[in-house]
């Protein structure tokens, strides 16, 4: 039995106006199970106008109780929605269960609970001169925001951006991807529950070209943040920019691991399996460029292989899957075309490099191998574009130069992994390359204290900490003349 998605707009769950639906699919199936709003502008329309009228009493309620209602919103995920979030996550994303259980949930709840604690330590800078005059700075939300969110970590991204912008005490019109939409329609459910005052959050089911873009021109929607491909990034810039609205942009990445001789070997190698193909490669932070230096490129290579083949595709409801399926047929589709032009580009298949029919009821799901190839050049197609598959190259280096040289190569700059004993080379490589964010010796160790973000034409802007309340909000400088 299929499930009928609504939107939620002024505290209610609504269809769309023009009845209009899109087939949900569960990607391990291949099989619809749910019909989402195809919402429009006229949609879009009734949630702005929702979230206009609830602004001002928002706005002015006292940041400790703002920060009660999230707090209830996170408590609801952790308990009694938990279970039903981890299944519908699963079920629309096609990742493995734990994930979902043991990732992309939890760190939802975990943005609610770290912004709605967040905003009650705010604080505004003072400039005294003398005895003469002092200045001050306020920080006001900034109004109605828009928060777009992509398909492959749906809760955890959308609740990224909707957590801070309501705790800031803007109101929000949210579209999370039609592609990926359960958890956030159970979501309004949460919000409802949780006593959130109607009109503050709307979400907007449908297309980029329809809902997504009505929200990114709308007049009175103030600020844009968007996570997802860097192409649509830069249609949002071209429509939003000449509005002057405030963008914060998280894009593509073609991220770089390099590792070094010296590196701890059994630590890395574990963590560059997990930075390859968790989530079958679809986060935008996995290491998809794979540096090694060439003392230990051979012995590498072979445990790598090696290991890449113990993962087990399966059934993402089986406990003992490590790889589920990728998010839809239109994308698998995109990863087999990357993989065959690697061959094309000269690429060597070291593993993978196929679609795989599982039996049951995941025969016609969408599953791909994890694939490693070697010898390619560094300005090919395959390693200057993202894929965002289960598909890692492999190259070796000889010296630090040649290692940050190729990590640079590339139009992205979101994240870095190096793997180093030596503290100088760490501090020195992590210097040098163009990533917004470096990990050493680690991958996706997040603090949520930090600012997030990339170079290059991996996005405009920092989310995180005290950086994603101050996008949401104005800064107003206050001058008083005590002469």
């Amino acid at each position: 039995m299929e499930i009928i998605l609504q939107n939620y707009i002024g505290g209610e769950l609504l269809s769309p106006l023009e009845e209009a639906y899109i087939h949900g699919t569960n990607p391990a199936t291949g099989e619809t199970f749910a019909l989402v709003p195809d919402s429009t502008a006229k949609d879009v329309d009734l949630a702005v106008e929702s979230a206009q009228s609830a602004f001002p009493s928002w706005s002015e309620t006292p940041a400790k109780e703002r920060s009660k209602i999230l707090h209830r919103i996170a408590e609801l995920i952790e308990t009694k929605y938990f279970d039903q979030l981890v299944e519908a996550e699963t079920t629309d994303n096609g990742k493995p269960l734990h994930l979902s259980r043991n990732v992309d949930i939890p760190r939802a709840a975990a943005n609610f609970h770290f912004f709605a604690s967040a905003i009650l330590h705010t604080h505004t800078e003072a400039f005294p001169n003398e005895s003469t005059s002092l200045n001050y700075t306020l920080r006001q939300p900034i109004g109605v925001v828009g928060c777009i969110s992509p398909w492959n970590l749906p809760l955890y991204l959308f609740t990224w951006k909707i957590a801070p912008a309501l705790a800031a005490g803007c109101t929000v019109v949210g579209k999370p991807s039609e592609i990926t939409p359960y958890t956030s329609f159970l979501l309004s459910k949460i919000c409802m529950e949780a006593g959130l005052p109607a009109g503050v959050l709307n979400i907007v089911h449908g297309t980029g070209p329809k809902a997504g873009r009505a929200i990114t021109s709308h007049p009175e929607i103030k600020a844009i943040s968007f996570t997802g491909g860097t192409k649509t990034g830069a249609e949002i810039s071209r429509i939003a920019a000449p509005m002057f609205k405030k963008l914060s942009l998280e894009l593509g990445g073609k991220n770089p691991n390099i590792i070094f001789e010296d590196c701890n070997y059994d630590k890395m190698i574990e963590t560059t399996l997990r930075s390859s193909f968790s989530n079958q490669g679809q986060i935008c932070l996995c290491g998809s460029r794979i540096f090694v230096q060439e003392g230990i490129y051979d012995r590498f290579k072979k445990d790598f292989v090696k290991k890449t083949e113990q993962l087990k595709v399966g059934d993402p409801l089986a406990p003992t899957t490590d790889v589920g399926a990728v998010v839809s047929e239109a994308h698998l589709n995109k990863i087999l075309n990357y993989i065959e032009l690697a061959k094309e580009e000269g690429g060597t298949m070291l593993t993978g490099g196929n679609r795989i029919v599982l039996e049951g009821r995941c025969k016609n799901g969408y599953f791909v191998a994890p694939t490693i190839i070697e010898g390619l050049d560094q300005q090919c197609r395959t390693n200057q574009e993202e894929i965002f598959g289960p598909v890692v190259t492999l190259a070796p280096f000889k010296k630090e130069e040649e290692a940050i040289q190729m990590a640079n190569a590339t139009q992205y700059g979101l994240s870095a992994t190096v793997w180093t004993q030596n503290l100088n080379v760490a501090h020195r490589v992590a210097n040098k390359l163009q990533a917004g964010i470096v990990w050493i010796n680690t991958w996706m160790l997040r603090d949520l204290r930090t600012y997030f973000g990339g170079m290059k034409q991996s996005g405009v802007g920092r989310e995180g900490g005290f950086q994603a309340l101050n996008f949401f909000t104005e800064a107003k400088n206050v001058t008083i003349d005590f002469t």
